[in-house]
């Protein structure tokens, strides 16, 4: 691991740094300029745009290869009428102090509806220092939400996203390997000493499962899901430009599943489709080429019949990676399902 280690920190000064000294145009402008937002997830909810961020600030931690620095202690939740309307601010959706497990690190989160009732669904650290994925229900879908008092049980790590397919049924993503810990879980059972795999090997592949129709457990026993190439052989660790690394996010469109993900050290969003929520997903291709700043976490929805994407970048903060700020911009589909590949800054 440690030369992972010092890729990550090369990294997190290349993003800080290298990013803000190439004069670019960013092709979209933040969408909230206020505080510093992040780890977009949209929804439609009520005939509106809900987003779910998570709300970044500068809590004068060290930057590490644990991803200490980003500190978030509460949600914001915001709305938009149409896109290019004025966004509007909900205020504290739920603050880490009136959620009775968690420690610390409230990352990024993912919402969703059943029966008149929302669910906010986040990680955060427990009392040990362990991730875990909490769940917080309001009667709004703009909150304020009041915390379960444990955490989902059987879970783990971060970046959940639930979807929900045309039958109702509903489905939780989530993982993210390095400071993630999803490498701790590998047996199954939590290892603080837990290794990725060897360059060669398999690599690790986000979590799923689906939901109980309360939408606070897990119905089944979570599974990996496997991310293939063109002829079907599992993604290895040592690919990094095409690899999971974090912020799974599944969307459907004509019938095909999308699952889109975070790479990580390399910074791009990629994506890969499937038969079936389960997968296996082939990869396909770049979604969002890279950020300015390290890291890179997205959402994709369908708005009065057309697609968006939701992202964020570290402009306001001039390329710090722990102080960023939401975007969006419409993304576009080719003739054969295929996504266009966007670039966050124009020529």
């Amino acid at each position: 691991m440690k030369h992972r280690q010092i890729l990550f920190c090369a990294c997190i000064l290349f993003g800080a740094t290298a990013f803000a000294q190439v004069p670019q145009k960013p092709l979209s402008p933040p969408l909230v300029t206020d505080l510093y937002s992040a780890d977009p997830s949209a929804h439609v909810f009520d005939g509106k745009i809900y987003i779910y961020p998570s709300h970044d600030i500068d809590a004068g931690v060290p930057e590490n290869d644990n991803g200490d620095h980003f500190d978030m202690r509460d949600y914001h939740v915001y709305s938009l009428e149409a896109p290019g309307k004025k966004i509007q601010d909900h205020g504290v959706a739920l603050d880490i102090k009136h959620v009775p497990w968690a420690g610390k690190q409230l990352w990024a989160p993912d919402a969703a509806v059943r029966n008149g009732t929302y669910y906010l669904y986040f990680p955060a650290k427990d009392k040990q220092g362990v991730f875990r994925i909490g769940v917080a229900t309001s009667k709004s879908p703009a909150g304020p939400f009041q915390a379960l008092p444990e955490p989902m049980k059987g879970s783990y790590s971060i970046d959940p996203c639930v979807f929900t397919d045309d039958d109702g049924a509903s489905y939780m993503y989530f993982g993210g390997i390095w400071g993630g810990q999803l490498q701790r879980w590998r047996t199954g059972q939590y290892n603080e000493a837990g290794a990725l795999p060897q360059d060669q090997e398999p690599a690790v592949g986000p979590r799923m499962a689906k939901l109980t129709n309360a939408m606070t457990e897990f119905a089944e026993p979570l599974r990996e899901l496997r991310i293939v190439d063109a002829a079907g052989k599992e993604l290895l660790n040592g690919d990094n430009n095409r690899r999971f690394f974090e912020a799974a996010w599944m969307h459907k469109y004509k019938g095909k599943y999308y699952l889109s993900y975070s790479t990580g050290d390399t910074h791009l969003i990629c994506y890969a489709t499937g038969d079936s929520p389960y997968g296996p997903f082939v990869y396909r291709g770049v979604v969002l080429k890279p950020v300015l700043g390290w890291t890179n976490h997205h959402s994709i929805i369908e708005f009065k019949g057309k697609w968006y994407l939701f992202y964020h970048d570290s402009t306001l903060s001039g390329g710090k990676t722990h102080l960023r700020n939401i975007k969006m911009t419409e993304l576009k589909y080719n003739a054969d399902g295929t996504i266009q590949t966007i670039s966050p800054y124009l020529d």
